[in-house]
């Protein structure tokens, strides 16, 4: 789950990380409002989405002038944004940040993620901080800092100061920056991130460290146990079918292309997709309904994709086991009835109660195409969409 940059900035402060002083607005009004709590100039007006590259798109803005800040503030709310993350459709803002203007002396970039190879979590960091992070990544990679830290261990002094050597932290700096790094690292895992990134992180010229940006990203399969972060999501900047999906405890993501797919198991849906690409089709979703999938749940599934427009065909590929064929059949006749299906569906399925599951489709009288296996599932769907 992400979450907007003003909210993992209150995350921040609870873990003494510092950040500047700053307020957000769900509302043109309110931002006016907030603008007369800065006594000093200049200040910063940031549109607040899901999205990284909010400054190249206009959404990021520093006022000189209280007048500026209100131009501003009519200019970013609202706008329709878009940068390299959100796609040519950008996003609508609807929230702002409004913030005090720092004496930037050095632009770092700091993170932490998980790192799935070594089992590990692993701090990158780098002095060439700022918009163009990406690109230092892609074409300088010697100049990302990791440290990877042992999460049963926890992390020790000894990394805390190879990342502040690394990034060459001024001597005065020294100490608030391994403290600010330690919490960084607590906060990571204490709330079960996924993601934490500060870019940029600022050295001051006064040799402080300050968090200019925030970016959070959680466990979703851990908010069960973080009941006060569920408040912070924002259904307004995830896509609306695969919120619907989540109401159903569906595993769906939304793709580009014009397959739609309906398996059971997650690994099962990652190599439908390959299948369906080598295939020369394209897939439109990612849409796992679980091995314990009940046919109410496969109806909604099914629902979903048929509401996207994209989508030309569906591959309908269950290996029955806790999910039996014959339940998975009924789900989907019912989620025919209601519907109405006016694109091709192929259906692959094999496992347990496959004979009655099949009997139940070829019974129902849905203009359904049965395949033999997956190659000739592959085959029929890319026929279809062609």
């Amino acid at each position: 789950m992400k979450i907007h940059e003003y909210q993992a900035k209150e995350l921040f402060r609870e873990y003494d990380i510092p950040v500047p002083e700053g307020y957000a607005a769900l509302s043109r009004d309110e931002a006016l409002e907030n603008i007369k709590k800065f006594d000093t100039f200049p200040i910063v007006v940031k549109a607040q989405i899901h999205a990284g590259g909010r400054g190249k798109g206009g959404g990021v803005k520093l006022a000189s002038t209280k007048e500026e800040a209100e131009k501003f503030v009519d200019e970013i709310f609202g706008m329709t944004l878009v940068t390299h993350q959100t796609g040519p459709d950008g996003k609508e803002v609807k929230r702002i940040l409004i913030e005090q203007g720092q004496n930037i002396e050095k632009e770092l970039y700091l993170s932490l993620l998980v790192d799935r190879e070594t089992a590990s979590i692993v701090i990158m960091a780098s002095r060439e901080g700022g918009m163009d992070i990406e690109e230092v990544a892609a074409k300088t990679p010697e100049k990302i800092i990791k440290v990877y830290v042992d999460p049963l261990m926890g992390i020790s002094g000894y990394q805390l100061r190879q990342v502040a050597f690394g990034l060459k932290i001024p001597k005065n700096a020294l100490k608030e920056f391994t403290g600010m790094v330690k919490n960084f690292y607590d906060l990571f895992v204490q709330k079960d991130c996924t993601m934490v990134e500060i870019n940029p992180l600022i050295i001051t010229s006064d040799e402080r460290v300050t968090a200019l940006d925030a970016k959070v990203d959680f466990d979703s399969n851990a908010l069960g146990r973080h009941k006060e972060l569920i408040k912070l999501r924002d259904l307004d900047e995830e896509d609306p079918l695969e919120v619907e999906a989540s109401k159903y405890n569906l595993n769906y993501i939304n793709l580009d292309g014009n397959v739609g797919n309906i398996v059971n198991g997650a690994g099962l849906a990652m190599a439908t997709m390959d299948i369906i690409k080598n295939a020369g089709a394209e897939p439109a979703n990612f849409m796992d309904v679980g091995g314990g999938a009940t046919a109410e749940m496969v109806e909604n599934a099914f629902r979903i994709i048929l509401a996207d427009k994209k989508v030309k065909a569906v591959l309908i590929n269950i290996f029955g086991g806790i999910l039996r064929c014959d339940v998975f059949a009924l789900g989907v006749v019912e989620a025919a009835k209601k519907t109405g299906i006016t694109i091709p569906v192929i259906v692959r399925m094999e496992g347990t109660n496959v004979e009655k599951g099949k009997e139940i489709l070829s019974g129902s009288k849905l203009e359904l195409t049965s395949a033999m296996d997956l190659a000739d599932a592959a085959e029929k769907i890319a026929a279809a969409v062609k």
